[in-house]
C-alpha cells in the first residue's frame, strides 16, 4: 500500500494544478478580449480588487499576502489531518485560491468574467470561485458526516 502522505499529496497536487490550469486558460480568453452578452449571463472582463462582492478592496496590496498566509494555513491543516478524503476537495480549494492570488500578482486584481443578471444582479465571478465554493461545501459535508471520510 502506498504511503498515505504521498497519496494525499498526489491527489491534492493533481486537483490543485488542474483547477489552476483550467482557470488561468479561461481567464486568458477574457484578458485577450473575448466577450459575450446574453439575456441572463454576460461574459465580460472585470478585475476584482477585493474578495467576494469586492469586500476588503481597501486592503489593496496587502490582500494577496494575507490570502497567501491563509492558503498556507489550509495546506498545513490538510497535511496535519492526514485524511485522504480531504485531498481532492482541498486541491480544488487551493487550486482556485492560488489561481486568484496569482491574478492579484499579475493583473492587480482577480480576473472575473461571469455576470449573472437574470431576475437580479449577482456578483461577477470566475471558474476558480466556483471550485472554491464546491470545495468548501464538500469539506463541510465531510466534517458533519464523518462516515464519508473513512481514513
Amino acid at each position: 500500500m502506498p504511503n498515505p502522505t504521498l497519496r494525499l499529496s498526489a491527489i491534492l497536487l493533481f486537483a490543485l494544478v488542474g483547477v489552476f490550469i483550467i482557470d488561468q486558460n479561461i481567464k486568458t480568453l477574457f484578458v485577450d478580449g473575448f466577450r459575450h452578452y446574453s439575456e441572463c449571463i454576460d461574459l465580460i472582463l472585470v478585475y476584482n480588487k477585493g474578495v467576494a462582492f469586492s469586500m476588503f478592496a481597501f486592503l489593496d496590496e496587502y490582500l494577496k499576502y494575507i490570502q497567501l498566509v491563509m492558503v498556507s494555513g489550509v495546506t498545513a491543516y490538510v497535511f496535519y489531518l492526514k485524511k485522504i478524503c480531504y485531498a481532492f476537495p482541498s486541491g480544488l480549494l487551493l487550486g482556485g485560491a492560488f489561481s486568484n492570488i496569482y491574478d492579484r500578482f499579475i493583473h492587480g486584481g482577480v480576473v472575473d468574467m461571469v455576470y449573472w443578471h437574470c431576475g437580479f444582479n449577482f456578483a461577477v465571478f470566475n471558474f476558480a470561485d466556483v471550485m472554491i465554493d464546491i470545495a468548501v461545501l464538500w469539506i463541510i459535508i465531510l466534517n458533519f458526516k464523518p462516515r464519508f471520510c473513512k481514513n
